[in-house]
């Protein structure tokens, strides 16, 4: 055999090796765990240098399956990479996207479909081809993998055509891999979300109503601490309800069946505060005609909770510090000393902090406390619950007063959600009690809520002082609420008030009220 027909019976066996081993690169490329886009870019690289594939472009399906963009295109402008798209069905690439079938084009010069977009320019008399390949996922093609060639023969056109796709191929289950890993990642995610949200749900107390972000931060606190017999200090402004937290821890732990037993400290001089708390002898004091147990004795096998702990005086917090160090104290005018089995609970409105500071607290007893605080948020800062609470406590004070009240009208929630709620939940409970006992027409209505609250940034009006303004304010209500209900239609609202669409549009005008804001958008 001569020469020049071993080289000839040699070449396509090296070419086939070849192909082989950048297979086996491309394989170990994609193997890595490196990113998707560095992948793709090292990949095309490797066509480059290995097989002479030059310019190869990795493009992708956007998520609205509208339009065709490159992910990756190798020796190729940022910029210039970003201004290029297709239509599916548009040039050669769209058309193997559309169709799903590879392309090989022999001469880009003599094909109509080559958009030529990426401004392919051979050098001096070469012809370029072009090969693009469909990236598919379960039968359904969601990018292309094209490359530009020095123009060849129909034979090594093919080899490139069948190598191209089998790098289609494992780029295509490096895609879905990916796909796959992100979607269990995400259906994990919103399922630990959901279990989450059950969680707290399950264990938010039924005595507490609330469903903002900062109350299930309160659930959670309760729900961790209730197991124990950890003491608890539970902060908060006035009104913003820390009994109800006591009692929730309470209730949640095993001294359930035990009992509450509640004192409010700043009710009591020190004097009795400390007969109130240790119980006494009979002959303790003047007008101690008989023994009494006091409320740690009461408490024994329960919860003892002591509301406004910061108004305790020197003497009762040293007392109170023995309670909570040594599980032991004496009645008042007794020397026997008792042993306190009572879980204790404190509250307190106070900056304690300050009044460690200025020695109005002991700093011992603060320490003792603070074991576990629960910081309960101010109602300003939970304004999601706002109507959550609203709505609670009309049904409450309206079986109360037998009333059929159905809604609160939008004004009114406005008003409510504008104002910054010093006294907190208490405060909004006696508003709301106050607009049950003034409604007459099954409606909460701006006007029927306190003066407090009867700002013109929240009631969006001009003010309310004289009977003219009031009437207006009044009759805005009213119409606002029609419209609300009637979708912005004056005609339907004039029929709802049982007046003309002449009148309502008058009315509409001089209360300046835009009705249109009230029409429902139509799909």
């Amino acid at each position: 055999m001569d020469k020049d027909n071993k080289n000839k019976h040699l070449e396509p066996e090296t070419e086939h090796i070849r192909e082989l081993k950048t297979l086996f690169m491309i394989n170990q490329i994609l193997m890595s765990g490196a990113g998707q886009k560095q992948l793709i870019a090292e990949v095309l690289d490797t066509l480059d240098s290995e097989l002479g594939m030059n310019r190869g472009t990795v493009s992708l399906l956007s998520p609205d399956s509208n339009e065709i963009t490159i992910e990756v295109a190798h020796n190729m402008p940022e910029k210039h990479k970003r201004q290029v798209r297709y239509k599916v069905g548009e040039g050669i690439t769209g058309k193997v996207m559309q169709t799903g079938k590879a392309m090989v084009i022999p001469k880009v010069s003599e094909e109509p479909l080559f958009l030529n977009r990426m401004e392919r320019h051979p050098t001096g008399d070469e012809e370029l081809s072009f090969i693009c390949t469909p990236i598919m996922i379960d039968s359904k093609p969601i990018g292309t993998i094209s490359i530009d060639k020095l123009q060849a023969d129909a034979d090594s056109l093919d080899m490139d055509m069948r190598t191209l796709s089998i790098v289609a191929s494992m780029i295509a289950n490096d895609v879905k891999a990916r796909w796959d890993a992100a979607l269990t990642c995400q259906r994990l995610e919103d399922e630990n979300l959901r279990l989450r949200h059950e969680l707290e749900d399950r264990f938010r107390p039924e005595n507490i109503i609330g469903n903002s972000g900062a109350m299930r931060d309160v659930y959670s606190q309760i729900h961790q601490v209730a197991g124990s017999d950890t003491t608890v200090v539970v902060r908060g402004e006035s009104g913003t309800g820390k009994e109800l937290v006591a009692h929730a821890v309470h209730y949640s732990s095993p001294r359930a069946k035990g009992p509450f037993i509640k004192v409010n400290c700043a009710a009591l001089n020190e004097n009795l505060l400390e007969s109130e708390l240790f119980g006494h002898e009979k002959g303790a004091f003047t007008g101690a005609i008989q023994g009494r147990k006091g409320r740690i004795e009461e408490a024994q096998g329960g919860t003892l909770f002591l509301d406004e702990i910061g108004d305790f005086s020197a003497a009762t917090q040293v007392k109170l510090l023995r309670v909570l160090q040594e599980r032991q104290f004496e009645r008042v005018g007794s020397n026997k000393t008792i042993e306190s089995n009572a879980r204790i609970i404190v509250a307190t409105n106070r900056n304690l902090e300050e009044a460690v500071a200025d020695e109005s607290f002991r700093q011992d007893l603060y320490y003792r406390i603070n074991v576990f605080p629960i910081l309960i948020p101010p109602l300003r800062n939970r304004k999601d619950d706002i109507l959550l609470l609203s709505d609670y406590f009309i049904e409450k004070y309206s079986k109360r007063m037998k009333k059929d009240i159905r809604r609160i009208s939008t004004p009114a929630i406005n008003m409510m959600v504008a104002y910054h709620w010093p006294g907190n939940v208490r405060e909004l409970e006696n508003c709301i009690e106050r607009a049950v006992l003034l409604s007459s027409d099954s409606v909460v209505h701006s006007h029927h809520l306190p003066p407090t609250l009867q700002t013109s940034d929240a009631s969006d009006t001009a003010g309310a002082g004289s009977l003219k303004e009031r009437v207006a304010l009044f009759e805005r209500d009213i119409i606002v609420d029609a419209l609300k209900r009637c979708n912005g239609s004056l005609a339907s609202t004039g029929r709802d008030l049982q007046t003309t669409s002449r009148v309502i549009g008058y009315k509409v005008k001089e209360l300046q009220i835009d009705h249109k804001r009230y029409q429902r958008k139509r799909r």
